[in-house]
């Protein structure tokens, strides 16, 4: 594997994507872990293994099920990828983030993102979504930003801004349709650490000092590349469990624990993703 993905690896990737459905989709969605039954969504959609896509990292992770579901979505065409990959899983971030530079090279505008996160604020509880205002990004603050290496102008400049890397109007149009829903999100601060290891008690209390209301080991990457290019984007962190900053001695966290709290939460992640987009129009 190449230290960077090639412009041409993208293009054999997208021109692969193309091949394999009918739509054109022009939002693009990547569901966090448990948060896959999302793309059920769609009606009648294509079905792309990622396995089968030239040059697609492999997901290795449970909750990750590895397939592009492409097809009509509240009003809209939309290709949602079930099964991202992480920087944990031993590919670097240009292959990470290689996806999003698929999505933007079939045409897509705007991107959600979702994940599943621990809850670092007080206030929140398991199953609390929280629309991420604004992130940090450890791991590319570090030196392992997606995007280190040559720069695709074509894709956005050397030096992107970063100041609104998730968009108001979306945020604001988020919080209208849960509020009408009957239900309340929360919106704040996520921490984006390069993982596998769930954080220790003192790593918590820190994020905690720095302002991080979520950690999680995704997203930022993402996120980052599509706003390289221009792209909105909207993310919603499902509070898959909370952090242990005093914790009792038998106390343990799992990755089943998080799968199982954000298949309670997706009914609601539904409803706001779907009523996002019926409403796109009146986030500009």
């Amino acid at each position: 594997m190449s230290e960077f993905v090639t412009t041409q690896q993208i293009g054999d990737a997208a021109d692969f994507v193309r091949a394999h459905t009918s739509h054109r989709p022009e939002v693009g969605l990547i569901l966090g872990s448990g948060l896959g039954p999302l793309a059920d969504a769609i009606d009648s959609p294509d079905v792309i293994a990622t396995a089968d896509i030239p040059h697609w990292p492999a997901s290795t992770v449970q909750g990750h099920t590895g397939r592009l579901v492409i097809g009509p979505l509240a009003g809209h065409a939309a290709l949602v990828l079930q099964g991202r990959t992480h920087f944990y899983e031993g590919y670097g971030m240009d292959h990470v983030t290689l996806p999003v530079r698929v999505m933007i090279e079939l045409g897509i505008r705007t991107l959600i993102v979702t994940n599943a996160s621990g809850g670092l604020n007080p206030n929140y509880r398991p199953g609390d979504l929280m629309l991420i205002r604004d992130h940090i990004n450890f791991p590319g603050m570090a030196g392992n930003n997606p995007l280190r290496g040559p720069n695709e102008e074509r894709y956005g400049p050397r030096f992107p801004d970063m100041t609104q890397p998730y968009d108001p109007a979306l945020r604001a149009l988020a919080h209208r349709v849960a509020a009408e829903a009957g239900f309340a999100l929360r919106e704040g601060v996520y921490a984006y650490v390069a993982g596998p290891s769930f954080e220790t008690p003192a790593e918590l209390r820190f994020l905690q000092m720095v302002g991080a209301d979520a950690v999680g080991m995704s997203t930022a990457p993402e996120v980052v590349v599509a706003r390289h290019a221009g792209l909105r984007v909207l993310g919603i962190s499902t509070v898959a469990n909370l952090a242990q900053t005093d914790p009792t001695p038998d106390a343990v966290v799992t990755h089943q624990e998080v799968l199982e709290t954000g298949a309670l939460a997706v009914p609601r992640l539904i409803q706001v993703v779907c009523g996002v987009l019926e409403r796109l129009s009146e986030a500009g």
